[in-house]
Parts: C-alpha cells; sequence; structure tokens
C-alpha cells in the first residue's frame, strides 16, 4: 500500500484497538513521517524511541534501592497516566544493536491482555496510550536484525511502497522546488527504484487469528486493503482463503436456524445482507416457525433481537407473518419484547380494524 493507504489503516488500528502496527518499508519511503501526521490527524501526542541509539537502562530505567527493595525510575520518555493520549513510536525496531535491548522492548510491543495493561518491566502503559512500530525489511539491504517469529506474531505487519501520485501530493502541499516536481513528473521511475519485495515472512497461529478478529469487529478498511492487511498477519496465502471464504459465505443468506441458534455471530450478516438474502432469511424464519414453533428462552431472544435489527417495514411484515402462528404471537405478546414488537403489533391491530 502506499503512504495515503498506510495513514488510513493506521488511523483505524491505532483508534480503535490496542493492537500494535508494525510499518514496513524501504529506506526513504515516508514511514515516519506518515506515523507523524497520523498522529497530528488523531489529535494525539507523539514520542520516538529510536531503538538503535538505545540501551536496556533506557527502557526499564534506572534501578534504585528504598528500604530493602529494588525498583526502577519511570524513564524520561514514559507517558504518564495523566498525560494527553500518546502514540509511542518504536522506530527502528530491528537496528536495537544489544540483544538484550530488543529482549526488552518485546514487552511493549505486544498488545495487552483483554482488561490489562500494557507493561514494560515495572512499568504499565495506560490504555488510551498506544504503540506504533517502524521497521526497515531484512532483505539484506540494511543493517538490521532478523525478527523472530515470537515477536512478528504480536505485530500487524503494514507493507508501504513508494507511489508517485502521493510524493507528488506531498510534493505540492509542502512547497517543494518547481523544478524537482516538474522533473519526477516526468521521470517518476527516478523518484526511488523499488527496493526487495517485502515480505516478513509471517504465518498464521491462534495469535494472528485473534487480531484478524479484532480488526474486523472493530475496524472499518477499504475493501481493496483488506487483503494487504490480513496478509501482514496470517500470511498472503491464509489471507487469500480466508477472504475468498468470507466473500462466498456473503453470497449466501442467513438460514433461521443460524440467527435463531447463534444471533449473535450472524447478526453483523444478517443488517449486511442484499434485499433479495434478506427476503430469503425472512421467508425461511416464517417457514421454520410454522412447522416447529417450539423454542427455546435463548432462541425466542434471539428471534426477538433478529426482529428489531430489520428497517421498519420489514419489521412489520415479518410481524404481520409471525402472529399468525399462535405459538409464536405467544412470545411476541410478552411485556419483555414491547420495545420491539408492540408498534408492529399495534399497527397490525389498526388495520384490522
Amino acid at each position: 500500500m502506499n503512504i495515503t493507504q498506510m495513514k488510513q489503516v493506521l488511523a483505524e488500528i491505532l483508534t480503535k484497538t490496542d493492537l500494535t502496527p508494525c510499518v514496513v518499508g524501504h529506506r526513504g519511503v515516508g514511514k515516519s513521517a506518515g506515523i507523524v501526521q497520523v498522529c497530528r490527524e488523531i489529535g494525539r501526542d507523539y514520542v520516538a524511541l529510536r531503538l538503535g541509539q538505545m540501551e536496556v537502562g533506557d527502557l526499564v530505567g534506572i534501578p534504585y534501592r528504598e528500604d530493602k527493595v529494588m525498583h526502577w525510575s519511570r524513564p524520561s520518555w514514559w507517558p504518564a497516566d495523566d498525560a494527553t493520549e500518546t502514540i509511542v513510536h518504536c522506530d527502528e525496531l530491528n537496528r536495537a544493536q544489544q540483544e538484550d535491548t530488543l529482549q526488552a522492548i518485546f514487552q511493549f510491543v505486544e498488545p495487552p491482555v483483554e482488561n490489562q495493561q500494557r507493561r514494560l518491566h515495572t512499568h504499565t502503559l495506560h490504555q488510551k496510550h498506544k504503540v506504533v512500530v517502524s521497521i526497515n525489511p531484512p532483505d539484506g539491504s540494511y543493517q538490521v536484525a532478523t525478527l523472530d517469529r515470537a515477536l512478528l506474531d504480536r505485530m500487524v505487519m503494514i507493507y508501504v511502497e513508494t507511489d508517485y501520485n502521493c510524493w507528488a501530493r506531498y510534493a505540492k502541499e509542502q512547497e517543494f522546488d518547481e523544478g524537482v516536481q516538474q522533473f519526477l513528473a516526468v521521470y517518476p521511475n527516478l523518484l526511488a527504484k523499488p527496493g526487495s519485495p517485502l515480505d516478513m515472512q509471517v504465518e498464521p497461529t491462534e495469535r494472528a487469528w485473534e487480531m484478524v478478529s479484532t480488526l474486523r469487529r472493530s475496524c472499518r478498511f477499504p475493501v481493496d486493503l483488506e487483503m494487504e492487511i490480513y496478509a501482514g498477519i496470517v500470511g498472503q496465502e491464509a489471507a487469500v482463503s480466508f477472504l475468498r471464504w468470507a466473500n462466498e459465505q456473503k453470497e449466501r443468506p442467513v438460514t433461521a436456524r443460524q440467527l435463531l441458534d447463534n444471533w449473535p455471530d450472524v447478526a453483523d450478516l444478517v443488517r449486511c445482507q442484499r434485499d433479495d438474502l434478506q427476503a430469503v432469511t425472512l421467508n425461511d424464519v416464517v417457514t421454520t416457525l410454522d412447522v416447529d414453533p417450539v423454542v427455546s428462552l435463548e432462541q425466542e431472544q434471539n428471534l426477538v433481537a433478529y426482529i428489531g435489527s430489520l428497517p421498519r417495514d420489514l419489521r412489520f411484515g415479518l410481524v404481520k407473518a409471525l402472529v399468525k402462528i399462535p405459538k409464536v404471537a405467544e412470545i411476541l405478546c410478552k411485556d419483555d419484547y414491547d420495545d420491539v414488537v408492540l408498534e408492529a403489533i399495534e399497527a397490525i391491530s389498526r388495520e384490522a380494524s
């Protein structure tokens, strides 16, 4: 993806999840500048850590003793709990010259466990502060360390490449020299020579699929970027297979049994269905309950939740069909469900009178 697309993806991840994006790109493509711009656009403070220049003490603080207990002072760069929302940029992660420095930062870039805070040794980072990483690819062109799979598995790899149109817009906004702009408009191939293909060789794992799940639930990405984003988590092959499967599922209407038995799992699919698929689901619900109107309490609640998710006209039509089934009508007339079905039932009564 290009820098503009990278910024869009970063803003989604940093504002809506606790995941750690890792921007991978060749030198000069605009990784750091793009991250700074995202922070400005989403209203976050920015802290940069040049890990190639840091030692363990710069990260975890200097030890001191208080009575008989050893403590570690908070590093000067560490955002306090009452500070403005901050993005900590771990730049040059794979340029850390000392193995223990890389091991120390490993804990910090790992997304926090649910309801927990991100940690670095004895320090905890408030949930409002987020972390982003950037690296050059370990393709032999740079003096960088190879990151092990355990570390890669804790980040969302975002591959960014040079793009003339993005550069041209930036050059115009920054009022670059007109001669430089015009020359590169004629010879865009001289902007930057493409480096080696960007591939951190990530593979699918349980943690990786959990991150994909988090992104799908929390973020909205352009369709043409989804494959790149998920490939940076589970790898190209798995991402292609998953999205192909997901697209196939979208073409199938949700069945009555699916929504009665597993409404939370299919709720989003139902809401996104085309009108023709929505009609199939509606008819299947009526037919299924007409044949077997006996439902459990959970199925009953799922049915009402489904009715409540429908637009007003579809809700009216479905309730009108369901109240013709005596056992289902008893369910819909319960006081507990007035908020969802009362308006439809009153309209049906007025129509009958």
